[in-house]
């Protein structure tokens, strides 16, 4: 579904170019509708903003849902990820429009980066992204943990 680096600008209202390969499948499959939330398991200078399709959106909303309401940590998880995230359609030129809240979370100033991650993708701030991925290829013990993972 969703593979690869795109980069990209925003323009001066704040849209951005979804990639053709996405934008493709994301028109075939739910008429182009996305949900777009804060990363909420990201660290400090590696906020980025995650985008789901919408009935993939709405699995993890149902699951969501499902934590206990009695549970502060999972209170405050629904608030964050749920409480953050905006509906949105591709445009007829197949933009979406990020809001400067989102922009502000993810630090998003002009270029961007779009990274696939098979059933969504997200959304850097293209230093953001650089820096992330050159410490990710200079750090990458832990990758270790992953076990038997073989590709």
């Amino acid at each position: 579904m969703f593979r690869g680096t795109h980069r990209h600008n925003l323009d001066s209202k704040g849209r951005m170019n979804v990639p053709a390969r996405f934008r493709d499948w994301l028109n075939d499959h739910c008429d182009g509708q996305i949900v777009v939330t804060i990363d909420v398991q990201s660290r400090p200078g590696e906020h980025c903003l995650v985008a789901y399709p919408l009935p993939t959106w709405e699995k993890v909303e149902a699951r969501v849902a499902e934590l206990p309401g009695n549970n502060p940590v999972a209170r405050q998880f629904q608030r964050m990820f749920v409480g953050q995230s905006e509906e949105m359609r591709l445009d007829s030129q197949a933009r979406i429009l990020l809001s400067p809240n989102l922009r502000r979370f993810a630090e998003i100033d002009k270029e961007l980066v779009v990274v696939g991650q098979i059933n969504k993708f997200e959304i850097w701030d293209a230093q953001c992204w650089d820096r992330y991925q050159e410490n990710s290829l200079n750090n990458n013990d832990g990758f270790a943990s992953l076990g038997d993972l073989v590709l």
